[in-house]
Order: C-alpha cells, then sequence, then structure tokens
C-alpha cells in the first residue's frame, strides 16, 4: 500500500518502522468524524469555487457509501491503511475516481486529526454526561426515600455525629454536579474548529473557515493555526476532568466495601453486582466497587502520561502527539464503563437501616447534643465536653449506648440533666434540630431535593 506522502520517498519503508508509525490500530475509532469533516471540508470548498457542486456531489455521495458499508459491516477498516484518513481516501477514489484525489485540496492530516480528536472528544464528553445524569438520577431516588433514615457520619473514618443517609448519598450528588459542570466548561472552552489550519501555517486556498466550523456545530474557527494542530489541552482537561469522577465514584466504592463487610452490614449488593469466593461459601465479595475503585489508578496513569508526552514539545505538530489517542480512548471507555455499572449497583443495592441507626447509636454520635444539652442549661462548653467525656466512659465501662444510660448514672455525674435528656439524644432530635442549609434536618433537605430535581429536570 502506498502512502499519501509516497512521493518524497525512494525507497519502501521498513515494516517494522510502518507499523510503529501506524495508527490505524486505534484512530479507526475516528471514522466517523473523519468523514463528517470530509464532508463539511468539500461543502465548504464547492461553497468557494475550489470545487464544483459535481464534484461535491459525488465526493460525499462517495463518503456516504464508505460509512454505510463500515457500518454494516461490508468494508473492513484495515492495517493496510496507515491511519483512518489514508483508508477513507484511499477507498473513495477507488469508488469515485479522480474526484477522490481533490478531497484533501487545503487539508494536512494535521488539521484534520486534530478536528477529528476534537469531534471525538466532544461526542464522547455527550455520552459522559449522560450516564453522569443517570448516576445523579439514581442517587437522587436514594436521598428522596431515606430523609429519615439515620446513619453515623464519620470524620477520620471514626463515628462523628448522626446523618442520613439522604444527606451521606447528597454529598455525592454533589461531587458529580461538579463533574458535569467541569465537562460542560471543557466542552464549551474547546469547541473551536481547527479544520484549514493545514500543516501549520494555514494555505493558500480561499477557504471559509467560519462556514466550515458552523457545518460541524462549532462556535467559530480557531484563531492561530500553529496553535490549532498542537493543542492538546482539551485533552489534558477531559482527563483531568475524567480522573475527578473516577476519584469520587472511587471514595463511594470504598464506602460501599466498607459497608457490606460483616462489621458494618450497612448494604445488601445485588447478586448481579457481586461474587462468591471459589473456596468460602459463606463471601459475597463486592468486586464491581473494587474494580471501580482499582480501574481509577488506570484513568489517573492517563493524564500523567499525556502531561508527561506534551511537556517538552516544540510548536507545532510532533508525531509525539500520537500518544494520546490510545490514553484517551482507553480512560473514557473506562469512566463510562465504571459510571455505568456503578450507577447499576446501587440502584438495585439494599440499604440496611435498622443497622445504620443502631451503628449510630452505638458509636456516641450524639454526644456532642448531650453536651448542647448541658449548655443549654447554662454550663459552659468547655465543662459540658468534659462532663459527657466521663458519660461515654461510662457507657464504654458498661457496654452500653448514651440512649441507654440510667438517668442516675447521669445525674451522679451532672445534677443539670433531667428526663428530657433521652429525647434531646435521641436520632430524630439530633438530626431534625439541624436546620442550616447543607445539614441534615428533613426541611432543609427536602428543600436541596427539590432543588437537586429541578437542575435535573432543566438539563
Amino acid at each position: 500500500m502506498a502512502q499519501l506522502w509516497g512521493g518524497r520517498f525512494t525507497k519502501e519503508t521498513d515494516k517494522l518502522v510502518y507499523n510503529f508509525n501506524a495508527s490505524i490500530s486505534f484512530d479507526q475509532k475516528f471514522y466517523r468524524q473523519d468523514i463528517r469533516g470530509s464532508k463539511a471540508h468539500v461543502q465548504m470548498l464547492a461553497k468557494q469555487g475550489i470545487l464544483t457542486e459535481e464534484e461535491r456531489d459525488s465526493i460525499i455521495e462517495g463518503l456516504d457509501g464508505i460509512l454505510k458499508d463500515v457500518e454494516e459491516g461490508k468494508l473492513l477498516i484495515t492495517s493496510e491503511y496507515e491511519d483512518i484518513h489514508s483508508f477513507v481516501e484511499a477507498n473513495l477514489i477507488e469508488r469515485i475516481g479522480d474526484a477522490g484525489k481533490k478531497l484533501h485540496t487545503g487539508r494536512s492530516r494535521n488539521d484534520q486529526v486534530a478536528l477529528d480528536m476534537k469531534l471525538y472528544v466532544r461526542d464522547e464528553i455527550d455520552e459522559l454526561d449522560k450516564e453522569l445524569k443517570k448516576l445523579l438520577e439514581a442517587l437522587l431516588k436514594i436521598m428522596e426515600e431515606n430523609v429519615h433514615t439515620y446513619m453515623p457520619g464519620f470524620t477520620h473514618l471514626q463515628k462523628a455525629q448522626p446523618v442520613t443517609l439522604a444527606h451521606h448519598v447528597g454529598a455525592y450528588f454533589e461531587m458529580f454536579k461538579r463533574d458535569r459542570g467541569r465537562l460542560f466548561d471543557i466542552r464549551k472552552r474547546m469547541n473551536t474548529c481547527p479544520l484549514g489550519a493545514g500543516a501549520l501555517a494555514g494555505t493558500t486556498y480561499p477557504l471559509d473557515r467560519e462556514y466550515t466550523a458552523e457545518l460541524l456545530g462549532f462556535d467559530g474557527p480557531t484563531k492561530n493555526s500553529m496553535d490549532s494542530v498542537s493543542d492538546r489541552d482539551y485533552v489534558i482537561e477531559l482527563l483531568s476532568a475524567l480522573s475527578a469522577i473516577m476519584m469520587h465514584l472511587s471514595r463511594f466504592s470504598e464506602e460501599i466495601i466498607l459497608w457490606n463487610s460483616n462489621e458494618y452490614r450497612f448494604v445488601e449488593i445485588d447478586d448481579a453486582y457481586s461474587t462468591g469466593s471459589s473456596i468460602m461459601p459463606q463471601k459475597k465479595n463486592p468486586d464491581i466497587a473494587e474494580l471501580v475503585r482499582g480501574k481509577t489508578g488506570r484513568v489517573y496513569g492517563a493524564l500523567m502520561s499525556i502531561l508527561t508526552t506534551m511537556k517538552g514539545i516544540p510548536l507545532a505538530y510532533n508525531k509525539d502527539m500520537q500518544e494520546d489517542k490510545e490514553l484517551t480512548f482507553d480512560a473514557i471507555d473506562t469512566t463510562k464503563g465504571c459510571i455505568a455499572l456503578f450507577t447499576g449497583m446501587i440502584s438495585t443495592m439494599e440499604f440496611c437501616k435498622d443497622n445504620m441507626e443502631a451503628s449510630a447509636k452505638n458509636g456516641f454520635t450524639n454526644a456532642t447534643d448531650a453536651a448542647d444539652y448541658l449548655v443549654n442549661h447554662g454550663v459552659p462548653f468547655r465543662d459540658a465536653h468534659g462532663i459527657v467525656g466521663q458519660l461515654v466512659l461510662t457507657c464504654i465501662e458498661k457496654g452500653i449506648s448514651l440512649d441507654e444510660l440510667p438517668l442516675s448514672e447521669y445525674q451522679a455525674i451532672s445534677p443539670v440533666f433531667e428526663e428530657d435528656i433521652y429525647d434531646a439524644i435521641s436520632m430524630s432530635t439530633c438530626v431534625e434540630k439541624r436546620m442550616t442549609l447543607g445539614a441534615p434536618g428533613p426541611n432543609v433537605m427536602e428543600t436541596v431535593i427539590q432543588e437537586n430535581k429541578t437542575y435535573l429536570e432543566e438539563e
């Protein structure tokens, strides 16, 4: 197979060198984007009088035929071609003859691959956003159903204060909501069209770059041809955003793994999202959560790799940039798969509400509220802190919770305590009196849930 650039060379490229240089094994993912970009390009060329309308129509018909045959499996993308651009152009020429040779007029593979990558990333951002929205919908459903499901809130992985499952899950809603915002920002910032930049210095043909950009749904053309072909900032930004998404998924996965343990028993993972042991019949392993946690490092690796690749590249295009594709493709596929599986796992997961509430009580998460009770009866907070510390020590020695400690024991340490202490430290009171915006109180949680619902409906 003769290369598109073969005229300058008198010697066949070494096979090992050819294979090392070729990108067809991975950039074949671009076939839809490459054909779409080529169709827009020839429409613009015809508009500018560089191609005739007949040539335009013939090329577009040929490109549509190639797309249809690839989609239907009638035309295979093979290693006979160096890259996806060569595949499309060679097949076009074979189908329509000399008119196909005019496809590349006013265009370089440098601005062509820059366009393909932008179109692909833009399409994938839209797909990622859809998956994140499904995840947010699943989280919102859990929130709506668990405004009064009490559980311990943690700091330092120590039981701290009582919250609700709705409140806990709501924290992840905020994280993934920010992730969607990051994707939106990246899409907006990257939405300029590099086609027409040529190899690095534009072209002498009278191209209408604004028209091409409009046809392809961009906000406008890029403003510097050298930057157009050497910009991979949007790839780095995307991989950074994917890393943040995976980090959030990993944090939640870690909690589910803990909640699934015999010590916590907060959740029951559906059989479809867990596995057993080959030797221990009692085991039910949270494999999906563990794999999501593990694959986070894989996406981090892609980000570090492209940052390292780009750090020493002078202007303009260099072949090093070919390394961006496999990394990005893998990170996108990994993240999309993890979001989808995670969404399925939490949507089918059962929460053991009684165990959650018992854990909150037995972890002295209401100790702060006992101290607040004393403060409300005129005891200085520092003294109240010490008194409740003694109460907790007494409970630990007796193996009981603050709710179970007799009033006589309370009054032996501080006569300020009265019968109403039990109501003051009940899980419902502890949660419901926390009514500042962002707290777990049911009224403010309902407000936040409604806002979240409106946010998802508006998108």
